[in-house]
């Protein structure tokens, strides 16, 4: 059993929901270690033919917990790499599951929510979600999803996202390739079926060999995302601790303009 997450499986379906949607599915250490848990047992379970994430309540993910920030915001620069890691990996193992995955976009999706979208062979929002790659408004950068958020929407999009921090809708999200298919709210099951239906006449292990084809193919492999994981915990443990990532986590926290917004 999981607090943090909703799983059942039936008729070779795996449907995972983050389940704290008091906190809109926000990220802490313990859904971390809980949905890679789940990840690798569903990957290798032969009975499982594809997954489908999605959130529960209003929202898909919004990213970092507030009080896991504030927690993390206290910790050493060692303890903070040690903890972009797990994240790190979480989105490793998402990404290079060998059964297909299918996003369900219920609602928002900012940071680290976006991340998991990315990581997800097939993407299908409601109309009505919003997305956002807002680190830099707390002095941060949206490392550990880089790799995969960067292979969703190319680099030239993955420069005015994380630097302007700007929240887009379901529309933008779609034309920038980051989403497949926008749907209206009340037909977003009915869209997701008929993709599981697509999915359902494909041989499982020629879906898995198509898989890992296009990703190597594309130039992703397992072994340079585990060496760029590394690189990247690195720099956002230095930027959590850094003055400005303190500020920013701060003014954030309390609810205030941080330091570098000049006031009119």
């Amino acid at each position: 059993m999981s607090a943090s997450l909703d799983i059942t499986i039936e008729r070779r379906i795996a449907r995972v929901a983050l389940n704290r949607p008091d906190v809109h599915n926000a990220f802490d250490d313990r859904l971390i270690a809980e949905l890679t848990k789940a990840l690798h047992s569903i990957d290798s379970d032969a009975k499982v033919h594809a997954l489908v994430l999605t959130g529960k309540g209003a929202s898909f993910s919004a990213g970092a917990d507030l009080n896991w920030m504030r927690g993390m915001a206290k910790a050493s620069e060692a303890e903070n790499r040690i903890d972009s890691e797990r994240l790190a990996a979480l989105m490793r193992t998402l990404n290079f599951l060998s059964k297909p995955t299918v996003a369900r976009v219920n609602g928002a999706a900012y940071g680290g929510g976006v991340g998991l979208v990315a990581c997800c062979d097939i993407v299908i929002a409601s109309d009505a979600a919003k997305f956002g790659l807002t680190e830099v408004k707390l002095g941060l950068v949206p490392a550990a999803i880089s790799p995969y958020v960067i292979a969703a929407i190319g680099l030239r999009q993955a420069r005015r996202l994380f630097l302007t921090g700007e929240l887009f809708d379901a529309a933008e999200a779609a034309r920038i390739g980051l989403v497949h298919q926008v749907s209206a709210a009340d037909k977003l099951d009915e869209s997701i079926e008929r993709t599981l239906g697509l999915l359902a006449k494909g041989g499982p292990i020629a879906q898995r060999e198509a898989k890992h084809l296009a990703l190597r193919i594309g130039g992703t492999t397992l072994e340079d995302a585990q060496r760029i994981d590394i690189q990247n915990a690195r720099l956002i443990a230095r930027l959590r601790v850094s003055d400005e990532g303190q500020e920013g986590i701060g003014a954030f926290l309390d609810k205030r303009s941080a330091s570098w917004i000049e006031s009119t």
